[in-house]
Order: C-alpha cells, then sequence, then structure tokens
C-alpha cells in the first residue's frame, strides 16, 4: 500500500467519523424534543436525573447509529465525499 493511498484510507475514515458523529448529534436532539429521558412527576430521580439525562440521550443516539442509524450519516458521508472532489480533495 503506498502512502497516498494509507492517506485516503484515514480521510475517509476520518469523513465517516464525522459524519456518525452529527447524525448521533441530530438523533440526540430528536430524543429530546420527543420527551425522551424527561424527568417524571413521581418517583423522578430529581435534580440528578435531569443533569444526566443529555448524556443518557447521547448514548442513545450513538448505539442508534452504530446499528445503522436513518441514514443521515451516509447521505452527510456522501455530500463531505463530493465536497472534498469539488475543493480539490482528491478521492477521499
Amino acid at each position: 500500500m503506498s502512502l497516498q493511498q494509507g492517506k485516503d484510507i484515514d480521510q475517509t475514515a476520518a469523513l465517516r467519523e464525522v459524519a456518525q458523529e452529527l447524525e448521533a448529534s441530530f438523533l440526540a436532539e430528536m430524543l429530546k424534543q420527543a420527551g425522551f429521558g424527561e424527568s417524571r412527576d413521581s418517583f423522578g430521580g430529581g435534580v440528578g436525573e435531569e443533569q444526566f439525562a443529555s448524556l443518557l440521550r447521547a448514548e442513545h443516539a450513538r448505539a442508534l447509529v452504530e446499528r445503522g442509524g436513518i441514514g443521515l450519516a451516509q447521505s452527510l458521508y456522501t455530500a463531505l465525499v463530493a465536497r472534498g472532489d469539488h475543493l480539490g480533495g482528491g478521492n477521499q
């Protein structure tokens, strides 16, 4: 494997990771808007539960992405690759 091929593989992996992070952020926000992780009126965890609810949503969102997500990461990855090609970033 040449140095250029190794660099392309690293860039591809980095773009996929960025796309997955963006999808996870999007899903976490959607879970928040749907009310996932909100404290209950009775038998709730109080302030502690409220403070850690965002972490729970973020982990659930990452788990969703690891299991295929909603396809947003692939669309983002494709757009990032196309943008890189357009800007002279080479084959990523």
